[in-house]
């Protein structure tokens, strides 16, 4: 089983999605920023370093917001999400397609990866609804 951290990134009312590249596996999907943990890595250090050579920013991450254990057919992984904020720079498109700031109520409008459905359903929930 593959360890993967993730950041639920707020801006206000908007998190902060990524479009994966067209020459990845799940191209073109929608996923949370984050990546693999390293050997001797803490999910903490891992998501911080992910994220500086993803979108060249600093993170502060937060507390778990939730984790889920999925099997893509290749590949089992442990996902836990994290709530961060940007603690310096600003995203940039290193390595997705593209990046957008959404609302829990247009989460319906993007293509994600499987693995984050179950997340998606708990922003939808908790925040999706109230505006303001």
């Amino acid at each position: 089983m593959v360890e993967v951290v993730a950041a639920l990134i707020w801006d206000r009312q908007k998190f902060m999605i990524c479009q994966r590249p067209a020459h990845k596996a799940r191209a073109l999907l929608w996923e949370f920023v984050g990546g693999k943990v390293e050997p001797g890595e803490t999910k903490e250090q891992a998501l911080v370093r992910e994220c500086r050579e993803e979108l060249a920013v600093t993170l502060r991450v937060g507390e778990i917001f939730m984790d889920v254990v999925h099997q893509y057919p290749d590949i089992t992984v442990h996902l836990t999400l994290f709530h961060a904020a940007l603690a310096g720079g600003t995203p940039r498109k290193l390595e997705h397609n593209d990046i957008r700031w959404i609302t829990a109520d247009e989460i319906s409008g993007y293509a994600f990866c499987p693995a984050d459905e179950e997340i998606l359903k708990k922003i939808a929930e908790i925040y999706g609804g109230h505006h303001g």
